[in-house]
């Protein structure tokens, strides 16, 4: 096995998984920082990388359009740029968090492609919280 493939979730032999489990498999630093630049890793990250960063953050309390908000950020000023505020998101525990995966997809997405690819990332997790809570109303 290669070091990327260790990266890769194995693909679940049944239809559906808990959320611990998802977490358990999923490396959501290490998905971002390849699959904002890497094809091979895009299908990954938008699959369980998000859905295990939607649960993380979710978790913490982090509201959809705080996501969204902090995706036209990286819109317009870029990776480095977002992981460098104060506070990417309003509450201490989620923002850490979030600027520790964003500081290490800066390092790596360095294009203006990948940068759009990640503030996409961040609407699809945003998406995938908000749909988790309409359903748990």
């Amino acid at each position: 096995m290669t070091g990327t493939e260790a990266l890769m979730p194995p693909a679940p032999d049944h239809d559906s998984r808990s959320d611990d489990e998802v977490l358990a498999a999923t490396d959501v630093a290490m998905l971002l920082r390849y699959g904002l630049t890497q094809d091979a890793f895009h299908t990954a990250l938008f699959g369980d990388g998000a859905v295990a960063a939607a649960v993380t953050l979710d978790r913490l309390g982090v509201l959809p359009r705080s996501l969204t908000f902090l995706a036209e950020i990286v819109r317009s000023g870029g990776l480095a740029y977002a992981a460098g505020l104060p506070e990417p998101l309003p509450a201490p525990e989620p923002a850490e968090l979030l600027r520790d995966w964003l500081t290490g997809a800066a390092q790596t997405a360095t294009t203006p492609e990948a940068e759009i690819r990640a503030a996409r990332w961040l609407d699809a997790v945003a998406e995938i919280i908000a749909l988790r809570r309409s359903v748990r109303r």
